[in-house]
């Protein structure tokens, strides 16, 4: 079979939330299309990830703790990245966290985690991909997962601070796309609605009434899966979507049409 994105073959691609849910997802479908491929995320088990990502599909790999909210630690896994795999072609931003709180209950301290994870945590790995592109001179692309917090307010459940850092990671991919293109970085996002990640399992274990309201709200009749945003991410990152910039991608099973 034949992909759009065959061009990955051979490319390094760095995905930042790569141990988990649609970061790894990303990763295993990068790594399908042949891209070499390095997952950055804070859980110390991305190494062994990494590990069986190259055992099961034969590409090289290789995974990096790191905290994509410091600027010092994200350069150095960068540095990592490529002295294993070599120059990054492909970056995915899928490192985040929820905020579910209610808006009179929202703490400097807690929007101020959200923000820096959601928002911080796409702008640096960004940045180093974007300088290590300019200095080298070669094209890159960025692929930042966003979700549909940042254009709709999420019902049941309350969460202001998500819904302001994902509005932010949307406006931020618009900007970065303007400014870097001349320098031959594409910046896209995706913006995926309810996915069936590990995450929403437990919510949907834990509270099946919210789980159904989700479900009536989609048009497709049911939560997506990690995979359905991975083929998204594979698209923009490669050059099927060269004319593609600064867009936001929606996968929501129709959800934000309502």
């Amino acid at each position: 079979m034949v992909h759009v994105d065959d061009d990955l073959a051979g490319r390094t691609a760095i995905v930042t939330g790569g141990d988990s849910g649609i970061g790894l997802a990303c990763a295993r479908r990068l790594a399908r299309a042949g891209a070499r491929v390095g997952l950055l995320d804070r859980s110390p088990r991305v190494g062994p990830t990494a590990a069986e990502l190259a055992r099961e599909t034969g590409v090289r790999t290789v995974g990096v703790p790191v905290d994509v909210t410091g600027p010092d630690a994200v350069a150095e896994a960068f540095v990592r990245v490529q002295d294993v795999l070599g120059p990054p072609a492909v970056l995915v931003t899928a490192a985040g966290v929820p905020g579910n709180d209610d808006g009179f209950d929202i703490t400097p301290g807690r929007l101020a985690e959200v923000m820096a994870v959601n928002v911080t945590g796409t702008l640096l790995p960004a940045q180093e991909f974007e300088r290590r592109c300019r200095d080298e001179g070669w094209p890159g692309t960025v692929v930042a997962a966003g979700s549909i917090s940042g254009r709709i307010v999420n019902v049941p459940q309350r969460q202001g601070a998500c819904n302001a850092s994902k509005a932010a990671v949307k406006a931020l991919v618009r900007s970065l796309a303007v400014e870097w293109i001349g320098f031959g970085v594409r910046v896209n996002a995706v913006s995926p609605g309810y996915v069936r990640t590990e995450t929403t399992r437990r919510d949907v274990e834990t509270d099946p009434e919210r789980a159904a309201e989700w479900r009536s709200r989609i048009p497709v009749g049911d939560l997506a899966r990690p995979e359905d945003v991975a083929e998204a991410v594979a698209f923009l990152a490669g050059d099927a979507s060269r004319h593609v910039v600064g867009h936001t991608l929606v996968v929501d099973g129709g959800y934000t049409l309502l």
